[in-house]
């Protein structure tokens, strides 16, 4: 009877102490994130008030957490969009992965972690933050902009390289043999080219299925339904996070906007307890020894980030100004680093990588909306600037030349 008193009052107090911190994020317009994992450093391991009773059950709300926000994911696009993203903008998919996944594997590979810790930290550089990305989007009005489907474009091609790449880092990071990784890929890109498959021939009779007018009966089926399929999807070390995205894709119309609706509340509840459960894990005393490593690595990575949104946008025909602006936007990471990060620290890969990571995603995420809002303004400003200074470096032509009747138009008018 005390252990259960002792873990609600705890469990409690942090479901009370993230409302908080949401509505502070809130009035600061600001992402949670951040706020999020410092409470979660707060009350883990070295922190200042050091959980017990609810650990447990803050574990396995983090794994919902993962789950719903991967299912929300797929229930924003329908597989006709991923299928056509995939066919038009593959380019801007591959020079993103080339520009902002090889440094995080480079500076694995640089402080002597190993190739499996590069793997993990290639996606923790790589991937952006859908959710802080759309939030930054509608707090700036921007979705109406030129360059908004690029930047969509860019994050639909990376949820979908996730499909991928999770199943390989699992297998990495489970220590099968090659026979038994290629194995996992092969049914990972199976199961998720039969998912496209049925969603695009069947979408319409997969989505009547589960459709119901009872809010309450959809929201038990849909979750029901995902919960299955993550679970068979982790038992064939495919990856539960997949199986969440595949029934998201699967589902579409008024079945998928309802089910969004509905689970919207429970994502952002259970999310939240994953940042808490990851920074509980993390030892603040950890982080320090790291933060150079990853103030470079968010230096570099913001870096190629913008890169990589100016050269989509370019491709795109879109504005100078506009190329600025997605690039900008672009830089932000969150959820899905911490995702990443979060499976190689269960694994106990490396005891760094989940530091690094934390440092790392609370800078960019704070970082992200400050370069969304002025990578154009100070592009636009220093090229003017170095306009003026090329004019006035310019020699001046000789009186005779400024007079000249063809060069200032009056000749013929004598």
């Amino acid at each position: 009877m005390h252990s259960s008193a002792v873990f609600l009052i705890e469990f409690g107090a942090i479901i009370l102490g993230l409302g908080l911190l949401g509505r502070l994020a809130g009035r600061l317009r600001f992402s949670p994130i951040p706020l999020y994992l410092l409470a979660g450093l707060a009350f883990g391991t070295g922190g200042l008030l050091p959980l017990g009773a609810s650990e447990e059950f803050v574990a396995i709300g983090a794994e919902i957490g993962v789950i719903l926000l991967l299912l929300m994911l797929g229930l924003e696009y329908t597989a006709t969009d991923l299928v056509t993203n995939l066919r038009t903008q593959y380019p801007a998919g591959l020079v993103d992965a080339a520009l902002n996944a090889l440094p995080g594997a480079a500076m694995a590979l640089l402080l002597g972690w190993g190739p499996v810790a590069a793997v993990v930290l290639a996606g923790v550089t790589w991937i952006s933050s859908s959710g802080v990305i759309a939030k930054v989007l509608g707090d700036l009005g921007r979705l109406g902009n030129r360059e908004t489907p690029v930047v969509l474009s860019i994050l639909v091609l990376e949820d979908l390289a996730m499909a991928v790449y999770l199943p390989i880092i699992t297998a990495l990071l489970a220590g099968v043999g090659l026979a038994a990784g290629s194995l996992t890929l092969a049914v990972a890109l199976g199961v998720a080219g039969l998912v496209l498959f049925l969603a695009l021939r069947f979408g319409r009779l997969i989505s009547r299925f589960v459709s119901s007018d009872d809010p309450e009966k959809l929201l038990l089926v849909v979750l029901g339904l995902t919960l299955l399929v993550a679970g068979i999807a982790q038992q064939l070390q495919v990856s539960a996070a997949v199986g969440a995205f595949l029934v998201g894709i699967a589902l579409s119309g008024e079945v998928a906007e309802g089910a969004h609706n509905l689970l919207s509340p429970l994502r952002d509840l259970f999310a939240a307890v994953f940042f808490v459960f990851f920074g509980l894990h993390t030892d603040p005393a950890s982080i320090p020894p790291v933060l150079l490593p990853a103030l470079a690595l968010a230096v570099v990575t913001a870096g190629t980030k913008i890169a990589t949104g100016y050269w989509a946008a370019r491709r795109a025909g879109i504005s100078v100004r506009g190329r600025w602006r997605a690039g900008g936007t672009l830089v932000a990471r969150g959820e899905f680093s911490i995702v990443i990060a979060g499976l190689a620290v269960t694994a106990g890969i490396e005891p760094s990588l989940g530091p690094l990571a934390t440092a790392y995603v609370l800078i960019l995420v704070v970082l992200g909306p400050l370069t969304a809002r002025y990578t154009e303004p100070v592009a636009t400003r220093l090229g003017s600037l170095r306009r003026r200074t090329a004019t006035a470096a310019a020699p001046t032509p000789p009186r005779e030349e400024m007079l000249d009747p063809v060069e200032d138009g009056t000749a013929g008018r004598a």
